[in-house]
């Protein structure tokens, strides 16, 4: 297993795996970017987010994808938004070694903390989370406004 660095060309095979992580949350229907949308903001002059790939005999089989916070009391953070791997795949260390690089990221970047978003009902990887040392807080509440939410509010 190789981890490295995500390329414009690994894009539609993560696109892929966003889609079977979405499916996996019980969202098949939420995803509405393209690859083109995650070259055009991953790769472009600013880019918006970075990726880690885990591959194996050619295949992409994971994906980490992460992008810069700014937290007023630590300073510079990193997100990751998904660390997915393939379900086939699950098992075999690729996803604790997603993890280990974006952690190994954080570092090379000094961030003060790394965070992410884990379901309630995903058990074995708040277990996974806690057991790597992670804090899973139970105390703080996730808010979005989805696209017509801020459409709503805009005609206020």
């Amino acid at each position: 297993m190789v981890i490295r660095k995500g390329t414009k060309e690994d894009m539609p095979a993560v696109l892929d795996l966003i889609k079977q992580l979405a499916l996996f949350e019980k969202e098949p229907d939420a995803v509405v970017i393209s690859a083109q949308d995650l070259v055009r903001d991953g790769f472009g002059e600013t880019p918006m987010f970075g990726t880690f790939v885990a591959e194996v005999e050619n295949e992409i089989i994971g994906a980490a994808l992460f992008y810069f916070r700014y937290s007023t009391w630590k300073g510079k953070t990193i997100h990751l938004e998904d660390l997915i791997v393939t379900e086939n795949k699950r098992g075999t260390g690729a996803g604790f070694a997603l993890y280990s690089e974006v952690i190994k990221e954080g570092k090379r970047q000094n961030v003060r903390r790394i965070e992410w978003n884990v379901l309630d009902w995903n058990e074995p990887a708040i277990r996974f989370y806690e057991k790597s040392g992670a804090k899973v807080f139970e105390d703080w509440r996730t808010v979005q406004m989805d696209e017509n939410a801020i459409n709503e509010f805009l005609k206020r």
